[in-house]
């Protein structure tokens, strides 16, 4: 993978505010690269500080959650979204008409 492409990622997930969340294919349109959301994936299953860059803010396109979530399983993602109040259901799912972060609201 393109480190460079990896360091847009995890640039732009460190946007999404807390709260809530974004798809995968949703981050590789804002990094430049619209049929990308697999990158996003492997890069942020290699995130090298989860602590700084939230990567359980990122969802499939349908608002579940990753089978594999690199840090801890579904289960663990589950558990930090939770915490910033969102809300995920019995099939690990997120509604992403009330969670999806809208980032031209949310410019820098």
């Amino acid at each position: 993978m393109n480190k460079n492409f990896a360091e847009k990622v995890y640039k732009t997930v460190q946007k999404i505010p807390l709260g809530k969340v974004a798809t995968y294919g949703q981050v590789a349109m804002l990094c430049g690269s619209s049929k990308a959301a697999r990158a996003v994936g492997t890069a942020l299953h290699r995130n090298p500080t989860p602590d700084v860059i939230a990567c359980h803010r990122v969802v499939n396109r349908s608002g579940c959650l990753a089978k594999n979530f690199g840090f801890g399983g579904q289960e663990s993602q589950k558990r930090l979204l939770e915490l910033e109040g969102v809300l995920v259901d019995e099939n690990y799912r997120v509604n992403l008409y009330n969670y999806q972060w809208d980032e031209k609201i949310n410019k820098d």
